[in-house]
C-alpha cells in the first residue's frame, strides 16, 4: 500500500540534503536555491537572469553535480548551431549508413549558458526538448532521458550581444529567477571559501535520478482542490484581460503554476495545496511570460507591479486545499 507520509519525509531529507549541498557554493540565496529544486521536482526547466558575475553558472552547476546523472553544458555564442544542442547524423563511410550524434541536451540536466547569446534559430532548437522531451532529426525522433530538466542563465537583455529569447521559448521555463548581489557577510564568506579553491571541484553527488523520479511521482499524487485549480484559472485569466497586458499567461503557464505548487507543498511536508501556494508562487511563474501594453511601457509601469495588482484583485479562496 502507498505511504503518502513516508513518501514526504523521503522527499524532505533529499531535498535538504540538495539544498545543503548547493549551498555549500551558493551562500545566501536559500530563495532561489528552493525555486529550482521547486522546479526540478515539477518536471520543468529554470531560468536565471541576472548581470553577470553573480553566480549563475554557479548555481546551475552545482545543482546539477548534487544529482548522480549525466549533465552537459552548452556555451551559448552568436557561432552556435542548432545541431550542436540537438546532435547531427554523420555519414559513415566504413558502415555505409548514417550515424546520428547526440547534442548537448541528450542528458539529464542540461546547463545552458548565456542562452540569449545565440541566434534565436539556435534558441528554437530547444522548443521542441524542453516541451516534449523529444529531439527530432531527419524525421527521426529520440526520446530524452528522464528526468530532463533545462537550467539556462541569461544576461539582462540591455546588455551588449544579447538576443531577447522569443515569447514561445520563455513560456517553456516553468520559473525565473534573479540572482542578486549577494549580502556583506555572504560575499565574504565568498571570499574566504573561493580564492584557495574552486568549491564545485568537492562537490559530490546526494541523490541519483532513479530517487529523482520517485519524488517526481510523489509530487504527481499531491491533491489540487477545484477551489485551488479554479484561484490558479482565475488568475491567467485575469493576465489575459488585463488592458495593461500585451500578452496574458498561457494555459501552459496554468499547468505550469498548479504543478510547481504541487511540488512545493510537498516540499512542506503536505499532500495537498493550499492557495497560498499558487499565490506565493505567482510572481516567479508568471512575470517573465507577460508582455506590457504600450500604454504601460509608456508610464513606466512594469509587468511585476500589474501582476501584484491583480493578486490583490483576485479572491482567494478560503477553503482549505484538502
Amino acid at each position: 500500500m502507498p505511504n503518502p507520509a513516508g513518501d514526504l519525509d523521503a522527499l524532505r531529507q533529499v531535498t535538504d540534503r540538495l539544498r545543503a549541498s548547493v549551498e555549500t557554493v551558493i551562500s545566501g540565496k536559500t530563495e532561489v536555491v528552493d525555486t529550482a529544486l521547486v522546479v526540478l521536482l515539477a518536471e520543468g526547466h529554470l531560468l536565471i537572469e541576472d548581470v553577470p558575475g553573480v553566480g549563475k553558472t554557479m548555481l546551475s552547476k552545482a545543482l546539477a553535480r548534487s544529482i548522480d546523472g549525466t549533465v552537459r553544458r552548452i556555451q551559448f555564442t552568436p557561432d552556435l548551431l542548432p545541431s550542436d544542442v540537438t546532435g547531427v547524423s554523420i555519414w559513415n563511410r566504413h558502415t555505409g549508413q548514417f550515424e546520428f550524434r547526440p547534442g548537448g541536451v541528450f542528458a539529464n540536466v542540461v546547463v545552458g549558458d548565456e542562452i540569449n547569446r545565440a541566434s534565436p534559430k539556435t534558441q528554437s532548437a530547444l522548443l521542441e526538448c524542453m516541451e516534449e522531451r523529444q529531439v527530432t532529426v531527419d524525421n527521426v525522433t529520440w526520446p530524452l532521458e528522464t528526468p530532463f530538466m533545462v537550467v539556462a542563465t541569461q544576461n539582462p537583455v540591455e546588455m551588449e550581444g544579447t538576443y531577447a529569447l522569443p515569447e514561445a521559448q520563455r513560456d517553456r521555463f516553468m520559473a525565473k529567477v534573479s540572482m542578486g548581489y549577494p549580502l556583506e557577510a555572504a560575499e565574504l564568506a565568498m571570499l574566504d571559501g573561493h580564492t584557495s579553491r574552486n568549491p564545485l571541484d568537492s562537490l559530490e553527488p546526494v541523490t541519483d535520478v532513479t530517487e529523482i523520479r520517485k519524488l517526481i511521482a510523489t509530487v504527481n499524487q499531491v491533491h489540487v482542490s477545484p477551489a485551488v485549480q479554479r484561484y490558479a484559472v482565475a488568475l491567467t485569466t485575469a493576465t489575459r484581460t488585463a488592458p495593461e497586458l500585451l500578452l496574458g499567461a498561457s494555459p501552459r503557464a496554468t499547468l505550469q503554476l498548479v504543478r510547481a505548487a504541487k511540488s512545493t507543498a510537498a516540499m512542506a511536508g503536505r499532500d495537498y495545496v493550499l492557495p497560498d501556494d499558487v499565490h506565493r508562487l505567482a510572481r516567479t511563474v508568471l512575470t517573465h511570460r507577460l508582455l506590457p501594453s504600450l500604454e504601460a511601457t509608456r508610464t513606466g509601469r512594469s509587468v511585476a507591479a500589474v501582476l501584484d495588482a491583480i493578486l490583490e484583485q483576485v479572491r482567494v479562496p478560503s477553503e482549505p486545499g484538502a
